[in-house]
């Protein structure tokens, strides 16, 4: 009886969650099962794989062969016991994290039974969940962000029924929340600060357990605290390198910035990668009076105190990452997205005949928003876009080492970890390379003021730039953006052949994106022996 109410502990879940998870694993095993063998991208090149790594061949938590961000370790910890199971590769990761995601999923479907008792509402909440592009994206990608989503969704769904609150379960998933990504906290923290206002205008015995609530909730700050004082026990600083947390925190607070940044979060959850789809639609069923159920009775609903809620928490996630974080990441929204999609499923549900078109609609925009892009520039890890990126990459270090073995090349990041770190993937041995920030003209005139520094460049887009950009909010916005959030343009492939006074030999390109070869007449002892000047190996990597 024990195992039985372990294994199906509500009595509103039809099947247990042990037969649900395989099912949501396998569906996302087969989706992604293009993508398992990819090296790594991007965020994950740059910090998580480089942090991981580290510890599991040294134990340590502080990263070594990269500048530690201060971000909690639980990520590294989770991966390098899988790589000590099966093996330090990259379908080995990605396969870790697909388990992650599948839990995350299953999270949003207890959430939503949780919630509204209703089968068909929580299938489709979480079919739309896996097949929104970020969502979809970042499953196989090893972000903090997906780790954290999982955990605080699961924290969610012990804290924010009405009914049958567990605090103490909560308070569990949240603390591993927290210490897969710091700003985790923000969730239980204000779930925190509800309880307590709501404690005041309970009588006991009511208010002494929103007290214990409210107790349990805020002590996930500890864990977090703990790792802090722990990384400033190892490293003397407490929030990561100077570097990192000014990009991400000290030069973030300008009002205008804040202002700027905000309007784009309320975009990333109610438009941005077709989500306006549901969205439009939910709102339009709000204007529909709710429909009875066959037996004449008001269709479930989510209880007005859990709406409440919900939209507190999607207003603190948008007005923090307005705040905090150097670049507009959508991934760091990652848990917010299912409780948008709940909304409007619900709404479909209470409200329209034959709603499950409706979520079909949502779905097909969903899908094909994988493999379109959109008409406006965004991040490629957004969608399958950056799985693009990855195989041009692997196809100019393929022509690189072709054509111009031996080369010290030119390049930016992520190239310049990609070349330099075989553990990434992409090569076999390191490659000597200089690095410049990207390839804008500031940049491009300065490499070409030391051209014996390097014997061949290898190229490529930093920026997705759309080819017809249907979407834009004016000039005016596009300098905010260059201002605050690193808005670049880089210069053609050609163009800067002939800035740098080399041959482009190779070019590949598709839907916004490029990547180019580019070789120069230089002597061979110069091409063969010369190492990575010290400007570009002092550089630090942008921050994830």
């Amino acid at each position: 009886m024990r195992v039985k109410r372990f294994l199906n502990p509500w009595p509103d879940a039809p099947l247990p969650l042990w037969m649900i998870f395989p099912v949501i694993f396998a569906a996302l095993y087969a989706s992604h099962l293009s993508l398992l063998r990819l090296p790594y991208y991007w965020d994950e090149a740059g910090y998580y794989i480089p942090a991981a790594w580290d510890f599991f061949r040294t134990g340590s938590l502080i990263p070594i062969t990269t500048i530690s961000n201060a971000h909690p370790p639980l990520p590294s910890v989770y991966l390098a016991l899988w790589w000590k199971l099966s093996g330090f590769l990259p379908e080995v990761t990605r396969e870790a994290v697909l388990m992650v995601a599948a839990l995350a999923l299953l999270a949003v479907w207890r959430l939503t039974m949780r919630l509204t008792g209703v089968v068909s509402v929580a299938l489709w909440t979480t079919l739309l969940t896996g097949l929104y592009p970020i969502w979809f994206a970042q499953s196989s990608l090893a972000h903090a962000d997906i780790f954290a989503a999982a955990c605080s969704l699961w924290g969610l769904v012990y804290a924010l029924p009405c009914r049958n609150r567990r605090p103490v379960i909560a308070a569990l998933w949240f603390s591993a929340a927290a210490l897969c990504k710091e700003t985790s906290i923000a969730i239980p923290l204000t779930l925190a600060a509800v309880s307590l206002v709501d404690s005041f205008r309970r009588s006991q015995p009511a208010r002494s357990r929103l007290w214990r609530q409210t107790a349990w909730l805020s002590s996930c700050v500890l864990p977090l605290a703990a790792w802090y004082i722990y990384h400033y026990a190892k490293t003397a600083y407490f929030f990561g390198n100077p570097a990192y947390f000014r990009y991400n925190a000290e030069s973030t607070l300008a009002p205008l910035r804040i202002l700027a940044a905000f309007v784009h979060r309320v975009l990333h959850l109610t438009a941005h990668m077709n989500l306006f789809v549901p969205v439009l639609m939910a709102l339009a069923a709000l204007l529909l009076n709710p429909r009875p159920d066959a037996e004449g009775h008001d269709r479930a609903a989510i209880a007005p105190a859990v709406l409440r809620s919900i939209f507190l928490l999607l207003l603190v996630d948008a007005l923090l990452f307005s705040v905090l974080g150097g670049a507009l990441l959508t991934r760091y929204l990652l848990p917010m997205y299912p409780l948008v999609l709940l909304l409007a499923v619900t709404a479909f549900y209470r409200r329209v005949p034959y709603w499950e078109g409706l979520a079909l609609l949502s779905a097909a925009a969903f899908a094909a928003g994988l493999f379109i892009n959109p008409p406006y520039g965004f991040a490629p890890e957004d969608n399958l876009a950056y799985a693009s990126v990855v195989r041009m990459h692997q196809a100019g270090i393929d022509e690189l080492a072709k054509l111009d073995p031996g080369a010290t090349v030119l390049t930016a990041w992520p190239m310049t970890d990609e070349l330099t770190r075989p553990e990434l993937g992409y090569v076999k041995e390191p490659w000597n390379v200089v690095r410049i920030e990207d390839f804008t003209a500031p940049q491009i005139d300065l490499a070409a003021g030391e051209p014996e520094t390097y014997s061949a460049a290898l190229v490529f887009s930093t920026k997705y730039d759309p080819p017809s950009p249907l979407l834009s909010l004016g000039a005016e916005s596009a300098a905010l953006d260059e201002r605050y959030f690193g808005l670049h343009f880089d210069m053609p492939p050609d163009v800067i052949a002939r800035r740098l006074g080399g041959d482009l030999v190779w070019k590949n390109q598709g839907q916004g994106l490029w990547i180019a070869l580019i070789r120069f007449n230089r002597p061979t002892e110069a091409r063969s022996t010369r190492a990575p000047s010290q400007r570009a190996a002092a550089a630090a990597s942008p921050a994830p």
